[in-house]
This record gives structure tokens, C-alpha cells and sequence, in this order.
């Protein structure tokens, strides 16, 4: 007899436990009764019917999703791998429980087609310089597709485009050209600049031989004091034109 009550009293503690649920506050659980849908429930404690509700949890925290790399084929018929990542999150538990079978498994060979399909319609310049046009896009069209499933897709993003070696070698050999290119303009930009400021001296030193002549003393200082040996250098016969005129004076 004594058997026959604890095998009913541990019957009943069973029941009791499986009709007693616990959810946390990023979980929602989806109960069916008799394999119909009876509504959403939670968070804190929810209370099913023994053997008649069923009860399935979903998380509806953030959920990051890191797509596999993708090879791809840009416009310009450049072969890349790309790889990106998903942020989403379930919106709607009864519709990520009855519209798709697994959501997760969904929502990643959906991030893989698209991948594929939105990369493909740029060239290579572009998939390197407009991520963010990219991005957008793709979360757009994901976002767009698992919405029936009560998925929102928050952001994709590229996360890195592995190039074949000889395409680095082409792009590396373009971004030194350019530099070189740019290097060459501001060099004659600056030799520009500077023979407008030579031609803006000179016509300043041929309004007055004066400044000329001290200029001349100027440089033969700067030289007399950076050299030690001997510098033959000439004089313009300008600096000797007053004496010369002197002496003619004095001889007539």
C-alpha cells in the first residue's frame, strides 16, 4: 500500500514539475495545446496543462551570425572569397515556431544566397570602397525575406574580401603609381609656386641694383662662414661701376 502512494505522489510531483515553466526575460514561450496554437507566454512563471500543452522556448535576444566566406564572382569577373556578418533577432516567437522550420539554419543559408547574389552585382573598386552601400543593401533584402518568419534583421556587414594573390600584386603596384602620380603633381605644384616668388624677387631686385649688390655681400657671408677653404667666386662688375665712374671723374 505504502508503494502504491509514493508511486502516485512521485506521478503527481512529475505532472506538477512538467506544467511548471520558468522563463527568463529575454525568452517567450510558444504553447500549443492538442497541436494547436494557445498563445505566447511568459516571461516568469507559466503554467501548462500536464500532458495536453506543449511548450516551446525562444530566445529573443540579439543573435550574431557569422556567414561563411562566399565565393564570388564581382561584375568585372574577379573571383573573391567574402564573408560577412548578420545581427538579428525574433520579433514574433509564434511565427518563427510555425512559418519556417529551424530559423536559425533559415536565416543563415539566406544570408549566403544573397551574399552572393548582391556581391556579384558589383565590380571590384566597389566592393572595396562602398561597404556601406553594400551593407544596406543586403540588409534590406534579407530583412525584407525573413520578416514572414518574425525575424528582424537589425545589420550585415562585410567583414572581409580575400583577393586572389595576383590581384594584390595589381592593386599594390596601382596604389604606388598613384602615389608617384600624386607625389609628381605637388612637386610641380611647388615648382610652380616657387618661380612665381623667384620671378616676384627678381623684378624686385631689378627695380633697385642697390639690393642686388647687398644680396651679393649676403651670400659671399653665408659662404665665408659654412667654408674653410678657398672659394673663387666672381663679382659682378656692377658692385665696381661708383668706383670706376670715380676714377673717371678724376681723370678728366
Amino acid at each position: 500500500m505504502s508503494i502504491s502512494l509514493i508511486g502516485i505522489a512521485f506521478i503527481g510531483l512529475m505532472l506538477v514539475a512538467s506544467a511548471v515553466r520558468i522563463l527568463r526575460e529575454y525568452e517567450r514561450g510558444v504553447v500549443f495545446r492538442l497541436g494547436r496554437l494557445a498563445g505566447v507566454r511568459g516571461p516568469g512563471l507559466v503554467l501548462l496543462v500536464p500532458i495536453v500543452d506543449k511548450m516551446v522556448k525562444i530566445p529573443l535576444r540579439v543573435v550574431t551570425m557569422d556567414v561563411a566566406p562566399q565565393d564570388i564572382i564581382t561584375k568585372d569577373n574577379v573571383s573573391v572569397k567574402v564573408n560577412a556578418v548578420v545581427y538579428f533577432r525574433v520579433m514574433d516567437p509564434s511565427k518563427a515556431v510555425n512559418e519556417v522550420e529551424d530559423y536559425l539554419y533559415a536565416t543563415t543559408q539566406l544570408a549566403q544566397t544573397t551574399l552572393r547574389s548582391v556581391v556579384g552585382q558589383f565590380e571590384l573598386d566597389q566592393l572595396l570602397s562602398e561597404r556601406e552601400i553594400i551593407n544596406q543593401r543586403l540588409q534590406h533584402i534579407i530583412d525584407a525575406q525573413t520578416d514572414a518568419w518574425g525575424v528582424k534583421v537589425s545589420m550585415v556587414e562585410v567583414k572581409h574580401v580575400d583577393l586572389p594573390a595576383e590581384m594584390q600584386r595589381a592593386i599594390a603596384r596601382q596604389a604606388e603609381a598613384e602615389r608617384e602620380r600624386r607625389s609628381k603633381v605637388i612637386h610641380a605644384d611647388g615648382e610652380f609656386q616657387a618661380s612665381g616668388k623667384l620671378r616676384e624677387a627678381a623684378d624686385v631686385l631689378a627695380g633697385n641694383p642697390a639690393t642686388l649688390q647687398l644680396r651679393f655681400l649676403q651670400t659671399l657671408t653665408e659662404v665665408a662662414a659654412e667654408k674653410n677653404s678657398t672659394i673663387v667666386f666672381p663679382v659682378p662688375i656692377d658692385l665696381f661701376e661708383p668706383l670706376i665712374s670715380a676714377l673717371r671723374k678724376r681723370g678728366e
